[in-house]
């Protein structure tokens, strides 16, 4: 171990270790909140710009954040989603494109309205909302929800119609919307908290209180201490194999040395020993 070589061998470990300890040490200080969001941060209603923008993600300290949004419906773009639970009863979302007001560039997010327990009632509180959106000089609408991410879309069931959606996705909501051209568009929707004439309330709770610490990360930060002391006892295995490789050699070459001299003992005695007499 006191070889050059091996002491070369044990700088290389030092500097592996040490970049292991320093991604634990990361890990850790990325385990604990220390800036944790405030209890009851997302029951504060906000403006939706204040909370994120256009395109982008929501943190997860933000998830179920309550915002307030206003502009008008979009004719036409009032969409079914199905196998929607409301306090454990499967029904049935219905969801329009808000068109904010306000914005330098046309920008819409995705609404829930609110629920309906048969296809039939989501279907006339469309035809209700579609004929007050299309009158001539509409209200601003002002809604108020708590702000959820995208839940991804999914293939429609086997046999359905092509369009049916069992997901809140407002991607798949974009590519049934009109006058889309230029368009930016929330990744995340709303949950209206009161919903139209014709439908009910959609059940949306406040989010749980997250912990303020990361276990995952912690056992990630666990995972680099144990790299960074395998990485000396690599280094102690491989100078241990080198020297037993070389003890096995000296072993090898004695015992071969033995086995010569031995050889050439017996050859010796041999060629000494006297010739016994020929019978006549």
């Amino acid at each position: 171990m006191l070889r050059p070589r091996w002491i070369a061998m044990l700088g290389l470990c030092l500097v592996v270790a040490g970049v292991f300890a320093w991604l634990g040490q990361w890990q850790l200080g990325r385990a604990v909140d220390t800036n944790p969001t405030a209890p009851g941060a997302t029951e504060v209603l906000r403006p939706l710009e204040d909370v994120t923008g256009p395109g982008e993600y929501l943190p997860e300290p933000l998830v179920g954040q309550l915002v307030e949004a206003t502009g008008q419906w979009v004719p036409g773009d009032f969409l079914i989603v199905e196998s929607r639970f409301n306090e454990g009863v499967e029904g049935y979302w219905v969801t329009g494109q808000l068109r904010l007001a306000g914005t330098a560039t046309p920008t819409s997010v995705a609404v829930a309205l609110g629920w309906a327990s048969t296809r039939q009632e989501a279907q006339n509180a469309i035809d209700r909302l579609d004929f007050d959106a299309s009158a001539p000089s509409p209200a601003p609408v002002r809604v108020e929800g708590r702000l959820i991410a995208d839940e991804g879309p999914l293939p429609p069931p086997r046999g359905s119609d092509p369009q049916t959606m069992t997901r809140m996705s407002p991607a798949a909501l974009l590519s049934q919307w009109h006058d889309i051209e230029g368009l930016d568009v929330y990744r995340q929707y709303i949950a209206s908290q009161v919903a139209p004439s014709l439908l009910l309330d959609i059940h949306s709770p406040a989010p749980d209180e997250g912990s303020r610490v990361n276990w995952l990360n912690i056992f990630y930060a666990i995972e680099w201490a144990v790299f960074a002391g395998f990485a000396f006892y690599l280094w102690y295995r491989l100078a241990k194999d080198a020297w037993e490789k070389e003890v096995e050699e000296i072993q090898d070459a004695a015992a071969e040395a033995e086995a010569e001299a031995e050889a050439e003992a017996q050859a010796q005695a041999a060629a000494t020993r006297p010739e016994a007499p020929r019978d006549a």
